[in-house]
C-alpha cells in the first residue's frame, strides 16, 4: 500500500510541475489516503500482535 502511495505521489509532484492543476491534486489525494490507511492498519495490526503475544506467552 506504501508502494502505491508513492508511485500516485510521484505521479502528482511531475503532473503539478507539467501544469496539470486537476490530475495532479488527484494523485496527491489518492497518495495521502493511501499513505494514512497503511499506517492505521499497521497501527491495528501491531496492537493486535501484542495482545496476541501477551496470551501467547501465557
Amino acid at each position: 500500500m506504501i508502494k502505491w502511495a508513492i508511485i500516485f505521489a510521484v505521479i502528482g509532484l511531475i503532473a503539478g510541475a507539467l501544469g496539470f492543476g486537476g490530475i495532479a491534486g488527484g494523485a496527491m489525494g489518492i497518495a495521502k489516503f493511501l499513505f494514512w490507511a497503511a499506517i492505521i492498519i499497521a497501527i491495528v495490526l501491531f496492537v493486535l500482535g501484542m495482545t496476541v503475544a501477551k496470551k501467547v506467552v501465557r
